[in-house]
């Protein structure tokens, strides 16, 4: 099936590429998602196909067609693990910085959800489809620390439940720039997708939801602050988000940091350290915790 789009340009898109405008009104993930669909010939305006670098007109009437996406066919590959914790309704995984936690464009394979199937086989909820088996929630690829996993759909709409009553406990700690002003603090600020950079999000009260981040000051240094965060909800890239939103982005971050980013860090300094959950079965608390990974100290030593 094709999904079709149409709409009329407005006053002030006009001038603008038609690649940017299509990302823009059909909320694209990237200008690149745009860009294959006009070569491919699925945007017309005014009923003609145009090229990429098209400059749309005030009240041009656009008509874009985006094929239905094909499911992926994701394998099985034998990555090790970093398992704390493991039962035959869930898993706790001590994720690396670098690693995917799911197949997406450009990321096929190696990614957790690869690992996932070869070491749990057919033992995966199947509640968010062929790509994202058993994950019940999900960290950034440069950010490390625990993610858990349901085996089952009974422990997986348990869990996301818990979440979702935020019930579940979440800390991370993160190097963030600048001095604080408080020891602790709490940033309730909603979230949602940036206007013009779909892959970015931003504090917006547009097309958003709530979000709220706690903050509590572990070590204060020159230029940075060692911070610990405890995410009372869960938005996309929220912590990212929020501590640029106060003036403190987190050390490392290419997207929401400073223009200079520290390169050898390989991303924001982030780090899911602890996670504590009722066991869907039992009932029983469970809480596990995540030591500091070596860039994250060697970056304390550092900046010490």
């Amino acid at each position: 099936m094709i999904s079709s789009f149409i709409f009329s340009v407005e006053e002030e898109l006009s001038g603008e590429r038609i690649d940017k405008v299509v990302t823009l009104k059909c909320e694209l993930n990237s200008r690149s998602a745009a860009q294959r669909i006009l070569d491919d010939g699925g945007v017309f305006v005014n009923g003609k196909a145009v090229s990429k670098n098209y400059k749309v007109k005030a009240n041009d009437k656009i008509t874009v067609k985006i094929p239905e996406a094909k499911e992926l066919e994701v394998k099985a590959e034998n990555i090790p693990l970093d398992i704390r914790y493991e039962d035959s309704d869930l898993l706790v995984v001590n994720k690396p910085k670098d690693m995917v936690v799911h197949p997406a464009a450009g990321n096929y394979d190696g990614t957790l959800v690869n690992a996932l199937l070869y070491h749990c086989k057919d033992s995966l909820s199947g509640i968010n489809g062929v790509i994202r088996p058993g994950i019940v929630h999900r960290i950034d690829k440069d950010t490390s620390g625990l993610l858990i996993v349901a085996k089952n759909d009974f422990a997986h709409i348990n869990l996301a439940e818990q979440i979702k009553a935020h019930s579940f406990t979440r800390q991370y700690q993160s190097v963030v720039y600048g001095k604080l002003k408080n020891e602790s603090g709490k940033i309730d600020a909603p979230i949602g997708r940036h206007p013009v950079d779909r892959k970015k999000m931003t504090v917006t009260p547009k097309n958003s939801k709530n979000a709220v981040t706690h903050y509590q000051l572990i070590e204060q240094y020159d230029n940075f602050a060692h911070v610990r965060l405890i995410l009372e909800t869960g938005r996309t890239h929220q912590i990212r988000v929020h501590m640029s939103y106060i003036g403190h982005p987190v050390a490392g971050d290419p997207v929401y940091g400073p223009k200079k980013v520290i390169e050898y860090l390989g991303g924001q300094c982030l780090h899911a350290g602890l996670i504590g959950f009722k066991h869907p079965r039992t009932g029983k608390y469970i809480e596990i915790e995540s030591e500091l990974p070596e860039y994250f100290k060697d970056f304390l030593r550092r900046i010490k």
